[in-house]
């Protein structure tokens, strides 16, 4: 469990000091939310994403298996420029996930993420739309 101390607000008197509370995020909130933010970027369900969270030396570090989202090799054929729109390879959308990742937690949360691994488990292809 993840523990967040309010900051101390005012300025004035040592009541206006004094810690107004704080703020707990739990394991499995933590989960969910790493879950929803690897999901928006690579354009998967939530559900087929799993996290592991653990300490690294006082930072979190996250293992995350996600299936990705990929342009099928026939659409890719037919506009070359899409496959560049997508993300560019495997490994540099991978990479840019990782910082983002990283961001998002730490701007949602609080929580100074030292690690994130990702290994890709699987591939959706993207058909595009389909004329009939």
């Amino acid at each position: 469990m993840m523990v967040v101390p309010d900051r101390a607000i005012g300025t004035g008197t040592l009541e206006d000091r004094q810690e107004r509370g704080r703020t707990t995020v739990t394991p499995r909130a933590l989960n969910s939310l790493v879950s929803a933010l690897t999901a928006d970027i690579f354009n998967v369900a939530a559900r087929a994403v799993r996290v592991n969270l653990s300490d690294q030396d006082g930072l979190l570090a996250l293992t995350i298996r996600t299936p990705v989202r990929v342009v099928a090799l026939n659409t890719a054929g037919q506009s070359p420029g899409v496959a560049g729109t997508n993300g560019g390879t495997l490994v540099q959308l991978a990479a840019n996930a990782q910082t983002m990742i990283r961001q998002r937690v730490t701007a949602s949360t609080g929580a100074e993420v030292g690690h994130v691994t990702i290994w890709l488990s699987g591939i959706d292809t993207d058909e595009g739309s389909r004329v009939r």
